[in-house]
């Protein structure tokens, strides 16, 4: 590597960084202003549609982009990904309604569909295996700073300023972005004329647009959307592989994405991204509804996944070329059961300390596990392959999170649905509880013992599905595994993981 590409790699990780930091606050601060915008906008049966539109447009384009650098370079992607997303910041700020802002939600997925996966991608290219400890470090702290910091500034913005300036934030952090990439970030030409196969693209795009909206809140819409949705995926699907295989230079590599190492990493990542969504979304409701704790209590129960998640990922990266990559996977992925028991355990009298210690584990597993995957994933194959087969990893813990959402919440319904001794717990009940405004001390006991319930049957559900992932990691060939540690430090151009 030459002097002057190896002095401007700091430059570019902290290109990475602002644009990663852009991202990982959307996911935070606009959940902190959407009551606001909400009662300003209308359209409150719209709310959720403001982040699935962020997550539908992110999930089905990830792939798309990762393909993109491939062919056209990491650059150019990586610099339309940030344009789109600050258009679609700035757009957003300026919403008239809440259908408008769905629309620029949906403009600003694009953008970040680009972002993550590319900005891995160039980082990978720039660090070999051996220097990825503190760079990994680096990156992972950029997702547990946002977490904390994004419902404080939020909360600051909404007190002294215009909700715009939730999306108007963006701005100065882009644009730092931006400049850092456009004058460190140097690529060799790329030579010959690539062609995108934008029918396999067009047809790929829509099968999981349409998965995610039939998947998204399908306990809030009818059976004929659903079962819409799931028609209009399985044909996309059937027209998608028909182009794949006949497509000169397909948009997916059926061989890259079978390949069994990537595969089954894969295919755990997006359990992992399930087992994720799981915990976000139900243990602030046990902390709350059954531990009866306050919503700060519940907030620091779940923030301790932050706290593992970056250290995980920094011990990973750190050993991984000392011990083994297939060693420090599968000693990474127990931590997930590991965890995932503590909460099966928990009861009404149970310490909110305890549910700390188990979002700690789980955290520590998926950010060893997390690093380790796509590290994998990115040494294996060409540096040809190497935006395509990060995308395919992103990809996956996107699509982890919206069937979380869909099997965690049903296995929850089914619960609150089926208590024996009382009819069906509505939604205004379970609400009025975790609120505090049941008037009625029997009625408030007997429905947080329903949810206590059914929330245990969601947390074993979680155990099982991090019983998996760890029969996945060991299906991970060592073979594969072995070729990667065996290979000289400075072969490998590099990989780095999320």
């Amino acid at each position: 590597m030459s002097s002057s590409r190896q002095a401007a790699r700091p430059f570019i990780v902290a290109s990475v960084m602002a644009s990663s930091a852009m991202v990982a606050l959307e996911a935070t601060i606009v959940s902190t202003a959407m009551p606001q915008i909400v009662a300003q906008l209308g359209g409150l049966n719209l709310y959720s549609w403001v982040f699935s539109a962020f997550l539908l447009t992110q999930t089905a384009m990830t792939v798309v982009v990762g393909k993109l650098a491939d062919l056209y370079g990491r650059k150019p992607v990586m610099l339309a990904g940030v344009v789109i997303f600050l258009a679609g910041s700035i757009f957003a700020g300026f919403a008239w309604s809440m259908p408008a802002m769905i629309v620029f939600r949906l403009i600003q997925g694009v953008g970040a569909a680009a972002i993550q996966p590319i900005g891995l991608t160039i980082v990978a290219d720039h660090y070999p295996v051996h220097e990825r400890g503190k760079v990994q470090g680096y990156l992972a702290s950029v997702w547990a700073i946002s977490a904390v910091l994004g419902p404080m500034v939020g909360g600051i913005i909404l007190r002294d300023m215009s909700w715009a300036w939730i999306f108007w934030i963006n701005i100065p952090i882009g644009v730092l972005a931006l400049a850092g990439f456009m004058v460190y970030l140097h690529e060799d030409e790329t030579h010959g004329h690539p062609s995108i196969d934008i029918l396999g693209a067009a047809l790929f795009t829509a099968a999981v647009a349409a998965l995610m909206i039939a998947l998204t809140d399908a306990n809030a819409i009818t059976d004929t959307h659903v079962w819409s949705g799931l028609l209009v995926c399985g044909v996309a699907t059937l027209l998608f592989i028909w182009q794949e295989r006949r497509a000169a230079d397909p948009m997916i590599s059926f061989a890259l994405w079978g390949h069994r190492p990537i595969a089954t990493a894969n295919a755990a990542t997006v359990l992992s991204g399930m087992v994720l969504m799981g915990l976000t979304t139900f243990l602030p409701m046990y902390a709350q509804g059954v531990l009866r704790q306050s919503p700060v209590v519940a907030g620091l129960a779940l923030t301790m996944v932050m706290v593992g998640w970056p250290m995980g990922a920094t011990i990973a990266a750190k050993t991984f070329t000392r011990l083994g990559l297939r060693r420090v996977l599968v000693v990474g992925s127990l931590f997930l059961p590991a965890g995932a028991l503590i909460f099966a355990l928990l009861g009404p009298a149970s310490s909110p300390v305890v549910a700390g210690v188990g979002s700690l584990l789980m955290g520590f597993g998926m950010g060893t596990t997390s690093v380790s995957s796509l590290v994998l994933i990115q040494e294996i194959v060409d540096v040809s392959q190497r935006g395509s087969a990060t995308a395919s990893n992103l990809f996956s813990r996107n699509l982890g999170s919206t069937l979380g959402a869909m099997l965690f919440g049903a296995v929850l319904n089914f619960g609150l649905t089926h208590a024996t001794g009382i009819g069906a717990v509505s939604s205004d009940q379970l609400r009025h509880v975790l609120e505090g405004q049941t008037a009625n001390d029997m009625a408030d006991t007997v429905i947080r013992g329903v949810l206590q319930h059914s929330l245990h049957l969601t947390f074993l559900s979680m155990f099982g599905i991090t019983a998996l992932i760890v029969v996945l990691v060991l299906l991970v060939p060592t073979a594969a595994v072995d070729k990667l540690r065996r290979a000289p430090a400075g072969a490998a151009s590099g990989a780095m993981g999320h």
